[in-house]
Order: C-alpha cells, then sequence, then structure tokens
C-alpha cells in the first residue's frame, strides 16, 4: 500500500465517490485516490471484493475493505473509526 492508509477506488461521475472525497478532504484525511476506469488492476480488484459489482467507492484500510454507496457520512466515519460502533 502507499503511505496513506485509505485508498478509496472511485470513478469519474459517481455522486457517493463525489461525496466521500469532499468528506475525507474537509476533515484532512490523508488518502489515496484510484480510479478503476484507468486501472484495469483496480477494476478487478473492486468487483473482486464486492461480488462482481462496480460499487464506488470501494475502501481498502488496513487490509480491510468496504463500500460507501450510498453514501452515508455517519457509516464511513463509523467504518474509519471516527465514530464509535
Amino acid at each position: 500500500m502507499t503511505q496513506h492508509q485509505i485508498v478509496m477506488y472511485t470513478r469519474p461521475g459517481c455522486e457517493d465517490s463525489d461525496a466521500a472525497r469532499e468528506f475525507l478532504k474537509q476533515r484532512s484525511i490523508p488518502f489515496a485516490e484510484v480510479n478503476i476506469d484507468e486501472n484495469p488492476a483496480a477494476l478487478e480488484f473492486v468487483m473482486k471484493v464486492n461480488e462482481g459489482k462496480k460499487r464506488t467507492p470501494t475502501f481498502k484500510v488496513q487490509g480491510r475493505t468496504f463500500y460507501c454507496s450510498h453514501f452515508d457520512p455517519r457509516n464511513l466515519a463509523r467504518e474509519l473509526g471516527l465514530l464509535d460502533a
């Protein structure tokens, strides 16, 4: 993984990806973004971890994966450990 502990897999035009990106930026949370439309290996990864679906944004955080579609800021915060479960 890169220096970032959060990797967000996105695709252009995905409103949920745009909202998640803004969520992370507003909180100054560092992340790496990977466009699955430009990276065949990333597309393959996203489809593998999401039962053959192009769900974006998909996150990889310390070896754990999850998707955040439909975007819910509270769920994303919980997944990232910013809130108690």
